[in-house]
């Protein structure tokens, strides 16, 4: 299958920036979104993601104008070969639109979700027959971050996760396959795990929000954007690599791990890391700071994929 032609379902953020990156590739798309003006907004986004694309180098095949808004989720599938559906996280309103849509594919259609907190088997109650159905699970930016998670399971068509996986590669994402299914997915539990522990420190009167930030960014941050954490320990004993590293600090991590914070999100904990979010912001709005986020996301990018290709 050639997914000339895909849809969106949801307009939002994560809907919005799917439309940019799938007519930046060279697709048609298909979009469907109940809010008022939604059209507006998504037009809006693409306009702003656009010139961040081209310097990328992944908009040389694409229109932002090859996009048509639909008045319904059954309209918006209707003869797309990929579809990304990105509607609110509450089961109930995925499992109507799968209701809605299934009618109305195209044999052989792959529908991914986006979803970041429900389960497959979760979303897979929606559907008559959920063989084409998988996760596709980016990260936030889609059109700016490369990674997606692909999901499958025993209810899933042979072949299906291939293909999703091929689509998301041809326009230029990463992937990584969940061999089973666990709630967050990989790299939100990553993630979940090293804020978990940069709230501790904070409560603890280790350091401030700004300082733990920093020292992410500033130190292992700039790591883990050339590689994970295994593939940078191989490196970090030598010649010897990873068993070299793991006889000098097996009892060095073991008593790391013992000490992590056990840390739960209460009103207290809320307002101190609040407050010290305001006080690293210096004033800049959340528009500022994500400008400069996106910026710097791109600066890295071109850095990095010459030595990656």
């Amino acid at each position: 299958m050639t997914f000339s032609h895909t849809s969106c379902l949801g307009g939002g953020v994560i809907g919005a920036s799917w439309a940019a990156l799938f007519l930046a590739s060279g697709k048609s798309v298909s979009l469907y979104d109940p809010a008022a003006d939604s059209d507006k907004s998504v037009k809006a986004y693409i306009e702003t993601a656009w010139p961040t694309l081209e310097r990328l180098g992944l908009a040389e095949k694409g229109n932002p104008d090859n996009i048509t808004f639909c008045q319904s989720a059954a309209e918006a599938v209707e003869g797309a070969d990929f579809i990304q559906e990105n509607v609110p996280e509450r089961i109930a309103i995925k499992h109507a639109t799968f209701a809605d849509i299934e009618p109305a594919l195209k044999e052989g259609a792959i529908v991914a979700s986006s979803a970041s907190g429900l389960t497959l088997s979760q979303m897979q109650d929606g559907w008559q027959n959920p063989s084409h159905f998988v996760l596709g699970h980016p990260f936030n930016p889609p059109h700016l971050i490369p990674l997606v998670e692909v999901l499958g399971n025993d209810k899933t068509a042979e072949g299906v996760v291939e293909g999703a996986r091929a689509f998301y590669e041809s326009i230029g994402k990463i992937t990584i396959r969940l061999n089973k299914e666990k709630n967050g997915h990989v790299a939100n539990r990553l993630q979940a795990a090293i804020w978990r522990e940069a709230i501790s420190l904070v409560a603890e009167g280790v350091a401030s929000v700004e300082d733990v930030d920093k020292a992410v960014w500033a130190g292992p941050g700039l790591r883990w954007a050339t590689m994970g954490p295994t593939g940078l320990f191989h490196l970090g004993a030598g010649a010897g690599g990873l068993p070299s590293f793991l006889d000098h600090f097996t009892d060095t991590f073991n008593g790391w791990w013992d000490d992590l914070g056990q840390i739960y999100l209460n009103d207290e904990i809320k307002q101190k890391i609040t407050d010290g979010m305001s006080q690293s912001a210096q004033g800049k709005s959340v528009e500022e700071l994500a400008k400069k986020r996106d910026a710097m996301l791109v600066a890295i990018q071109e850095a990095t994929r010459p030595l990656r290709d």
